[in-house]
């Protein structure tokens, strides 16, 4: 089993791993903090070095079930013991707009009620689905200025590991219109903004709101009779307007 180092640590920037198979154009390592992406998040991007050799990782995905780190040209061969690098901006970018989507989702929630029907993002950009029957200016604004006191409160984001039966008896925690999860997975990973939201979630977050920035909501379209889709941009972080 592959030792995901994300899922517990998503600060960590550099590790050490032992390549266990080649796979696809890629590598698969016996550990690593390369997200592989998924629930709208991209993959991570960085390098893996072992004896002054540089590969560059240009994708991450699972593929049944392992996670396989994609390198263009040659291979490192099975047995070798890498050092893995992730592109720290990038990913650092992702955590931020990540939490902000978090937040996004939970103001919407306990404000207005409205369920999340999809989302995707980039750094410092995305976008989000939810189930409202009418969208105007008035309330795009209320949401923003709602999300970034919220951002400005300073609210710690917590990451817990949960028995999935523990975790399904969380009120609300799943808030897609879609449960997600599959019914082998045994263990359930939640994150939670401490006095706002609270969600089974696999990705990677940043440890407190204030550091995902002020966040501005730049469009509006409708998707359908009751599915209004919002577009969200950060700024700076550590928010001290």
């Amino acid at each position: 089993m592959i030792e995901l180092l994300y899922l517990t640590d998503t600060y960590l920037q550099k590790f050490e791993a032992v390549v266990t198979a080649q796979a696809e154009g890629g590598v698969v390592l016996d550990r690593t903090a390369f997200y592989p992406g998924g629930g709208g998040q991209p993959c991570d991007y960085g390098v893996l070095q072992a004896d002054g050799r540089t590969w560059n990782v240009t994708k991450v995905k699972k593929v049944s079930g392992q996670v396989v780190h994609f390198i263009k040209g040659e291979l490192p061969e099975v047995g070798t013991a890498v050092t893995g690098q992730l592109d720290w901006e990038r990913r650092y970018q992702l955590m931020r707009t990540h939490t902000a989507m978090h937040i996004l989702c939970g103001v919407v929630w306990r404000d207005y009620g409205a369920q999340v029907t999809g989302g995707n993002m980039e750094p410092l950009k995305g976008r989000m689905d939810f189930e409202f029957e009418t969208m105007r200016q008035e309330l795009v604004a209320e949401i923003e200025t709602a999300v970034n006191v919220e951002v400005k409160a300073a609210r710690d984001v917590r990451v817990q590991i949960l028995p999935r039966e523990e975790a399904f008896r969380i009120p609300d925690l799943i808030r897609t219109k879609i449960n997600l999860l599959p019914e082998g997975i045994t263990e359930v990973r939640t994150v939670e903004i401490v006095g706002l939201d609270l969600q089974a979630d696999g990705g990677t977050h940043v440890a407190n709101t204030r550091e995902v920035g002020r966040m501005r909501i730049v469009n509006y379209k409708s998707k359908g009779k009751i599915n209004k889709r919002i577009y969200v941009e950060l700024e700076s972080a550590d928010y001290a307007d």
